[in-house]
């Protein structure tokens, strides 16, 4: 989003190189199967060093976007006024570069200024100015050009009222901008703004922030609102899309969002949903086929709002003195029925985020048993292996939340959609040399731990952002992290003082710095029956059904 304008880095020019001998292989392969490519298209954002070349050039400075103390070294962008002539010169030599470096456009262009930066001025006159010169800077490079929009900006930031939104929108002719409705599963724009005030928009659906591992969804919403946005009283909308952060975990998510590009009318996802196990695992089984019916009614039915960026105590550690946390111990009753109460996180600061729960633990308890119960039938299946090992994961996961951590780690190295490893590798394989190998690793390793802007006693704003329910980061990170804060807490304890909570960051920032910087190497491939493991996991943490029942 260019709110970053250097972080980590620099990486060797032959990085670079990779790029862009991939990108032309991934725009050719994307023509001849008659797909649409979508390029950049020059957004404002611009070096340091252009106040040096252009001086008269009006050229502001942004504001902070999470890093600690506004560090100037990675955050506070420069942007180009787009009122500013040398806009325009800039967008068209960014286009015209591209089509001498790519061969071709197919004319639609993406630019996204605004994504959590707000404008300095928020008269709809400036804004539409803003607008329109962004597009010219495309127009003039290509005069073809299309707009290519996130809408984002319009769900995040509460200055786009209105006024603001549609002065924005109308500075480009009706039919030369587009709008993804970023996060319509959830948060659809187009109800609450007039179908985007007549400009053309793609429903999508984000679902998806950081890929975070954590099983979640909204089935329904995904299975009517594509049809209802099409179908509604002078619907702009164009397409359907998906816009997530991360992927490669709820497939069931994907697999009926996919079909949604395809369908004319809403999906009963009751029926839907039977069909799926049964397409999944290569045949039908009555117990999990009743499972499945439970997690599309409890995990995949989330319809509180709330952007699911995990924070299970696992893999995002409060970072927050206990006196500010209450564990309620005791008893209460639920529809006469006696209740264990859930561990209760009193927030204490804007910055820490409750752990998201938004269904009945209990009955998805029951899912996992009825899930163990088929497991003898579906065995062989490797699908049903990763679905049991995430439910599981799931359940362990919320558990550990009630238990303000209870350590598990063996369990996911059965499964390789759940390995540390994999990542790892990946990125040491782009590598030309040993020096690359190193720093490309250190970044995949800061990228779901701590990030990177942090200082001896204060923790990135960003920090387990990216967080991962993977073997590996569990006991070589996660664990340790956890044993440095009850160490700190048994000490207040035993001596009476408060809890020491700077030298408590000062240790965690240690070890995720120590284990960025490691080269230990991890499993690439699974090991362990996921089955065997399952069931042992559920008697001996599940088994007593009045320890984890509300």
């Amino acid at each position: 989003m260019a709110n970053l304008h250097r972080w980590g880095g620099p990486l060797p020019q032959s990085w670079f190189d990779q790029q862009l001998i991939l990108q032309k292989k991934i725009l050719a392969r994307m023509y001849e199967l008659g797909m649409t490519p979508v390029l950049p298209a020059f957004s404002g954002n611009v070096p340091a060093a252009l106040r040096n070349i252009f001086p008269s050039a009006k050229i502001t400075r942004l504001g902070n976007w999470f890093s600690v103390r506004s560090d100037a070294r990675w955050c506070c962008t420069y942007l180009l006024d787009a009122t500013d002539p040398l806009f325009i010169e800039i967008g068209r030599a960014f286009i015209e570069q591209q089509l001498i470096e790519y061969g071709r456009t197919s004319h639609i262009y993406n630019c996204d200024t605004f994504d959590e930066n707000t404008p300095p001025v928020d008269d709809p006159e400036y804004i539409s100015s803003l607008g329109g010169s962004i597009f010219e800077g495309m127009r003039s490079g290509d005069s073809n050009a299309v707009w290519l929009m996130q809408g984002w900006l319009f769900s995040y930031d509460p200055f786009w009222r209105p006024p603001q939104t549609k002065a924005l929108l109308h500075s480009v002719p009706i039919g030369r901008l587009v709008v993804l409705d970023l996060f319509a599963e959830v948060k659809p724009i187009w109800i609450t703004s007039e179908q985007f005030y007549g400009v053309p928009y793609i429903w999508c659906m984000l679902h998806n922030f950081a890929g975070n591992l954590e099983m979640y969804g909204y089935l329904d919403s995904v299975a009517s609102g594509p049809v209802e946005a099409r179908t509604s009283e002078n619907s702009t909308m164009v397409g359907v899309g998906m816009s997530m952060e991360g992927i490669e975990q709820n497939p069931v998510v994907y697999d009926l969002m996919s079909e949604m590009a395809f369908r004319q009318n809403k999906v009963d996802v009751k029926e839907w949903i039977d069909l799926y196990s049964a397409r999944r695992y290569g045949r039908s089984v009555p117990t999990i086929q009743y499972a499945w019916n439970i997690l599309y009614h409890t995990v995949y039915n989330c319809t509180d709002g709330a952007y699911d960026k995990n924070r299970d105590v696992i893999v995002a550690f409060p970072d927050v003195d206990p006196y500010f946390v209450s564990m309620l111990q005791g008893r209460h009753r639920t529809n006469g029925k006696p209740v264990s109460r859930r561990l209760d996180l009193v927030k204490n600061s804007d910055s820490y985020d409750h752990p998201h729960l938004w269904y009945s633990t209990t009955e998805v308890v029951r899912a996992l048993e009825l899930f163990i119960a088929g497991g003898d039938e579906l065995s062989g299946s490797s699908t049903y292996s990763y679905d049991l090992v995430d439910l599981t994961r799931q359940v362990l996961a919320k558990y550990a939340n009630e238990l303000f951590l209870k350590t598990w780690t063996h369990f996911l190295a059965c499964h390789e959609g759940f390995l540390l490893g994999p990542w790892l590798e990946s990125a040491k394989q782009l590598a030309q040399d040993e020096e690359q190998q190193i720093q490309f690793e250190w970044n995949a390793r800061t990228q779901i731990t701590m990030w990177y802007d942090n200082t001896e006693v204060e923790a990135s704003l960003l920090r387990d952002y990216g967080n991962k329910y993977w073997s590996g980061l569990l006991k070589d990170y996660y664990g340790p992290r956890a044993a440095i804060y009850f160490n700190f807490l048994a000490r207040s304890l035993e001596n009476g003082h408060g809890f020491q909570l700077k030298d408590w960051r000062r240790e965690w920032i240690k070890l995720t710095n120590n284990w960025q910087k490691s080269r230990k190497i991890f499993p690439v491939e699974s090991n362990g029956n996921a089955l065997n493991i399952s069931r042992w996991l559920y008697y001996k943490y599940l088994g007593n059904r009045d320890t984890y029942d509300h």
